[in-house]
């Protein structure tokens, strides 16, 4: 099989031109969406430069990046989130769309279009994207916010709505029976095929899910999650429907099992890598000639969508009793337009309805009010005042709790150790949350009404469905060094200020722990050795005060070589004693042995065996047999320089 070299060539200028541009976004504080927008306008093969060849692959790429964004919302979502705005979005988001053809009609009357015009250009401006919406609310961490959920569950009604007016324009002006009872077939079919599959998949696929998850591989689980998540999509395409709304439903399904946190943990980078190519794919589409040759079409367009829609959704809200903070926000939030208005557009235009200057100015338009739409996105709420905001967030994703977690503590890994510390944490009535990879251990945890996630604590998914960063305590019960050490580092991202408990079994990962963020890290076999050491000499009935001294020596001892060891994993020079028992350094003056000039290693005192002390000794200060010296160097400096003498390291 010969591979496409051309296709490989535009796939990387795809991905290099989202570098770019997401770069520049992030460096001005801006949505990553336009970054992305601005990288596709780069490589468009309408503007000067490199280009991509053939857009249409890149529109079916796009396509999946559409189908993995909106699986992974419904992960993310509950079918409880949408119950709780069902009646403003089942009722008020097809009065929005009648509220929006009106306004189409109203303002052709006064621009002299035509009343079907009027009425399809209003049609065609009143779906927003919920690609670019649910893309600005991941960004500001608001998807559960009230405002969020009405936003959401408005967007899918809203591709509901774009089915029936798919068949319904082409019939405008001359509305036959038969338009009319196709519309009812379409959906009664859809209905009849997609209700028992929903029912069948929601018995099945919690058993399916339970067989992976035993697996314990990671592999198998993003392909079982991509194969639901892309078959719900192709089914509802099949019936009629849209492809988000079936990958929607589909992360609904998977909502309600335990692996939901897995799953999208194991989703998201994929889905990034599309949603970023889907923007860029936005860009690459927008002809600025279009742009430059219709600027009053375009403006009329741009301004149907961001005032009058904004105030269509405002009011719309507002019937329904909404707060005014959170009726501005769903208006400016759903004053875009996106991939809907560009199938009814062409729709319309098919029909006779609109010429090829609305079908160009509605993609132009929709470029414009995505533009406009991030940048209100982030300065509306600044307008209103963070006072005045719905700030109420749903729970995190899968906990039993049915409030919100603080001060709590995390328990990743709930293996023998993990387990014995949460029994120490239910018995002093400490609330805390799991963490564990055993599909089997998370509901036996959750019978108990124990909150517990499924999943691997070094995914950053995983860890916010703990809620780590609002938990006064992070333990650390995982025997894997690298995982502990990539937890670290994430939990100190989410929470600067909590403290980390973490064990390692070797010695050399301490230093690496601490230094990712750890408070303390405790050695198993060290206490296991301090602790036998203890019981040994107790039974042998020693006397208690020596036993003491003893055990706080070899902590002490231990402590000693830990510090080594960190000095030489950094490569710094530490501070060694030792006993000199004989060999060629006995009976000769440091002069004569020159260890600063030969070695690099300097004496910084030494003890002779009558007990007499000589700080900083001189160039003629002998060494002597049961001489305990003190040294400063490198550890390899040392080891050189006592080679072939007789020494005890203490």
């Amino acid at each position: 099989m010969n591979a496409d070299p051309i296709l490989f060539r535009d796939l990387a200028y795809v991905f290099v031109a989202a570098i770019l541009g997401g770069s520049l976004a992030w460096l001005t504080r801006q949505p990553l969406i336009l970054g992305y927008v601005l990288g596709g306008l780069l490589i468009s093969p309408l503007t000067p430069g490199p280009s991509v060849s053939d857009i249409h692959t890149f529109e079916l790429f796009a396509e999946i990046g559409v189908v993995l964004l909106m699986f992974s919302l419904g992960i993310e979502f509950s079918l409880k989130d949408l119950m709780g705005v069902k009646w403003v979005a089942l009722v008020g988001g097809p009065l929005g769309i009648v509220l929006s053809t009106a306004m189409g009609v109203a303002v052709g009357s006064v621009l002299g279009w035509s009343p079907v015009a009027g009425a399809v250009i209003g049609m065609v401006v009143s779906p927003a994207s919920t690609m670019v919406l649910a893309r600005l609310l991941l960004d500001r961490g608001e998807l559960h916010s009230r405002h969020g959920r009405i936003m959401i569950g408005i967007t899918l009604v809203e591709d509901l709505a774009a089915v029936v007016l798919i068949i319904l324009i082409p019939a405008l002006g001359a509305l036959q029976g038969d338009r009319v009872l196709a519309v009812g077939k379409a959906l009664l079919t859809a209905a009849a095929i997609l209700a028992p599959f929903f029912y069948l998949a929601s018995r099945t696929l919690p058993r399916v899910l339970a067989y992976v998850a035993k697996t314990r591989n990671d592999e198998l689980l993003l392909l079982v999650t991509l194969a639901v998540g892309l078959g719900a999509a192709a089914l509802t395409q099949a019936v009629g429907l849209s492809l988000a709304l079936g990958a929607f439903l589909a992360g609904l399904l998977i909502n309600q099992s335990d692996y939901a946190h897995e799953m999208l943990a194991r989703l998201l980078s994929l889905r990034d890598a599309f949603v970023a190519l889907f923007f860029v794919t936005i860009g690459v589409l927008i002809d600025l000639r279009v742009v430059v040759d219709n600027l009053a079409l375009l403006g009329v367009l741009v301004g149907l969508v961001v005032i009058g829609q904004w105030a269509i959704w405002t009011v719309v809200c507002l019937l329904f009793r909404q707060p005014l903070s959170t009726a501005l926000l769903v208006g400016v939030g759903l004053a875009q337009i996106g991939e809907f208005s560009f199938i009814l557009v062409q729709v319309a235009r098919q029909a006779g309805h609109v010429g090829d200057d609305v079908y160009s100015a509605t993609l132009s338009a929709s470029l414009v009010t995505i533009l406009i739409n991030a940048v209100l996105v982030r300065m509306v709420p600044r307008w209103i005042g963070p006072a005045r905001l719905d700030a109420r967030r749903a729970p995190a994703l899968g906990l039993p709790s049915a409030r919100a977690m603080e001060g709590h503590v995390v328990v990743c890994g709930f293996g023998r150790v993990g387990s014995a510390i949460g029994e120490a944490l239910e018995t002093f009535a400490v609330p805390y949350v799991a963490i564990e990879t055993d599909p089997d251990i998370v509901k036996s945890l959750r019978a108990r009404n124990v909150p517990a996630v499924f999943g691997d604590a070094a995914q950053r998914v995983i860890l916010a469905a703990a809620q780590a960063d609002q938990a006064a305590l992070v333990i650390l019960a995982i025997p894997e060094n690298d995982r502990a050490r990539q937890v670290v580092r994430l939990v100190r991202g989410f929470n600067p200020t909590v403290q980390i408990l973490a064990r390692v079994h070797d010695l050399a990962w301490r230093a690496r722990l601490m230094e990712a963020g750890a408070a303390e890290v405790i050695q198993p076999e060290e206490e296991a050795a301090s602790t036998l050491i203890r019981h040994a000499l107790e039974r042998l009935s020693l006397p208690r005060d020596r036993v003491l001294a003893y055990l706080n020596r070899f902590r002490g001892a231990v402590e000693r070589a830990k510090a080594e060891a960190e000095d030489a994993e950094t490569g710094l020079p530490q501070l060694r004693e030792i006993s000199l028992r004989g060999g060629h350094l006995v009976d000769q003056s440091l002069g004569e042995v020159r260890m600063r000039e030969r070695f690099g290693v300097t004496v910084v005192a030494v003890t002779r065996a009558t007990g007499e002390t000589v700080a900083d000794p001189t160039a003629d200060t002998v060494l002597r047999a049961g001489d305990r010296l003190r040294l400063f160097g490198l550890p390899r400096q040392i080891d050189a320089l006592f080679s072939g003498s007789e020494v005890l390291i203490e």
